[in-house]
């Protein structure tokens, strides 16, 4: 167990300062909760209740919502809260959490994909072994290698790939234009979340170059590589087309706390 490695959001003091423990960086959550479309959910699970709304909040119906969510993907049960909501609520309640995973763990700030440079180097000096292992027709000393970690740390990792990356960002104000969009939590991490890099070694090829190739899935379906639309990409080409997170993400100084008093939003 590498908690360093695989719980990098953790040992990252710039992203515990000022996204972990800071409120504010919440802010576009905040909102999104005081916003007319968790408004009009409030008021239709209070109706539903017979309670005053003001004794609900979004909190309070975000937890009867998981209830239902839970004992349904668990169990495959339908609890009675699940009766409280229409498929519309669902998918205001379903962009309250995006939201919040877009500014703790996604695209938000950069530091939150920052920090997983290091997970994300550690990936490539294995599959950098394995090639020179095969170059030199050694036995590949780790054909398999297996990191177990959370949701919070694929999320930030496949951010850093720049992968499901919207071309406005999430906020409290564009739920509606956000209809159609690629950062959808529960489709990236669902439950057994995992990203699984496949490196081949090819023999029958027309240049060295494509000797080594490179499949990456995530849940178990093949993803396309940005620099090619592809699902397949040879080694080098993967690795010069995120050089710069190879050889510049220096996870030490990207986490260093800023030494002058400046205001966290500031610094995001």
């Amino acid at each position: 167990v590498n908690d360093s490695l695989m719980r990098f959001f953790d040992h990252c003091a710039k992203f515990v300062a000022l996204v972990e423990e800071n409120d504010a960086a919440m802010c576009q959550v905040d909102a999104f909760k005081e916003g007319p479309e968790m408004r009009k959910v409030l008021e239709k699970v209070a109706s539903a209740l017979c309670l005053p709304v003001e004794e609900l909040n979004a909190d309070i119906v975000q937890v009867a919502f998981l209830t239902c969510s839970y004992e349904l993907a668990i169990k495959n049960v339908t609890s009675p809260w699940c009766s409280l909501f229409s498929e519309e609520d669902a998918k205001v309640l379903e962009y309250l959490n995006d939201l919040k995973q877009y500014w703790k763990r996604g695209y938000g700030y950069d530091i939150n994909s920052r920090s997983s440079c290091i997970l994300f180097q550690d990936i490539f000096q294995h599959l950098d072994k394995a090639v020179e292992e095969s170059k030199s027709s050694k036995p590949i000393s780790s054909p398999l290698i297996v990191q177990v970690g959370h949701a919070e740390t694929l999320q930030p990792l496949l951010a850093l790939m720049g992968f499901f990356k919207d071309d406005e960002p999430l906020k409290a104000n564009n739920y509606v234009r956000q209809t159609h969009r690629k950062f959808r939590s529960g489709r990236i991490v669902p439950y057994a979340a995992n990203l699984v890099f496949v490196l081949y070694h090819c023999d029958q090829v027309k240049t060295s170059k494509e000797e080594y190739q490179v499949q990456m899935l995530l849940n178990e379906k093949l993803m396309s590589f940005h620099h090619s639309n592809e699902a397949i990409s040879t080694y080098a080409d993967l690795k010069d087309y995120y050089k710069d997170i190879l050889e510049n993400c220096h996870f030490k100084e990207e986490c260093e706390l800023p030494k002058i008093n400046i205001t966290a939003i500031d610094e995001l």
